[in-house]
């Protein structure tokens, strides 16, 4: 019905490209346009300007000798005051789009190791972003946004770098185990001789306490019962300490059992060891 009344439709962010007898006439924007068809008018076609993306898969060479696929995303888009470029000079914008892509990456990349590709993708895809506006916009054509989405190298060298980074992620690991363990030993041993320490100071003050104890026994003793020698004092405290000693023995249910001589002849030989251990005690102490 349109077309009978000479009249044509173009949608929001569209243009019609009008021509006369096969020869470009003018664009048309969005609205109701008349397009008198019975004097030569005519539309050639229909542009959108809306941004378009074209996903390009490139294989290539890194300079370490590792052949990657590089994917690349492409927005672009139609200049409405230049449609009639866009229309008439290009003849497959998206193959001639990808060819500009292709050569641009695999010109790139062979100059880089693979892992300088992970991390300047963002360098190529200026450098392709700079070739592709400095050549589509005389087609009419605006490049909106490069992109390096995804760079995929072949399976075994994905498998290798994994197992290379999962080795050095060992190393360090097994580096801070053993420092860790090594840290452990050393605050033991460090507790150890620390408790030793102490206890061998308490063991000394026992035994001075020990020896203190008895010199004031002796010395009470002598004043208080006249006409009895140090020498007796000692015995008959050793003699007391140790039927204690042996009742404490026999009375424990759970306690391990000293076996020493407790004959009457042997008491002597027992005071004398006892009262030889603590002089030598006090002495060292």
């Amino acid at each position: 019905m349109g077309n009978l009344f000479c009249c044509i439709q173009v949608d929001q962010s569209t243009v019609a490209i009008k021509g006369n007898f096969g020869k470009y006439d003018d664009v048309l924007g969005p609205g109701c346009h008349c397009v008198p068809w019975f004097i030569g008018h005519q539309i050639a076609g229909k542009l959108s300007l809306r941004v378009q993306q074209l996903d390009v898969r490139c294989e290539t060479k890194t300079k370490d000798n590792v052949f990657v696929n590089v994917i690349a995303s492409i927005q672009y888009r139609v200049l409405a005051e230049n449609a009639s470029d866009a229309f008439y000079k290009l003849s497959d914008t998206r193959s001639q789009i990808q060819a500009y892509v292709f050569d641009v990456i695999r010109a790139s990349v062979p100059r880089l190791h693979l892992d300088d590709v992970f991390e300047q993708k963002n360098d190529i895809a200026k450098e392709v972003a700079d070739e592709l506006e400095k050549v589509m916009c005389h087609y009419g054509f605006e490049i909106v946004q490069t992109l390096i989405v995804d760079i995929e190298p072949d399976e075994r060298v994905k498998q290798a770098m994994n197992e290379i980074n999962a080795a050095a992620r060992l190393r360090v690991a097994a580096n801070d185990k053993a420092e860790a363990e090594k840290i452990l030993l050393i605050k033991k041993a460090e507790g150890e001789a620390e408790s030793n320490y102490l206890a061998g100071l308490g063991i000394a003050r026992q035994r001075q306490a020990i020896v203190d104890g008895l010199r004031d026994s002796v010395l009470g003793f002598s004043v208080n019962v006249p006409g009895t020698s140090a020498k007796d004092v000692m015995d008959m405290i050793l003699v007391t300490q140790y039927f204690d000693t042996m009742k404490e023995i026999g009375s424990a249910s759970k306690t391990s059992a000293v076996f020493i001589p407790h004959g009457p002849g042997a008491v002597r030989d027992v005071a004398t060891q006892i009262r030889d251990g603590l002089l030598q005690a006090s002495s060292s102490s």
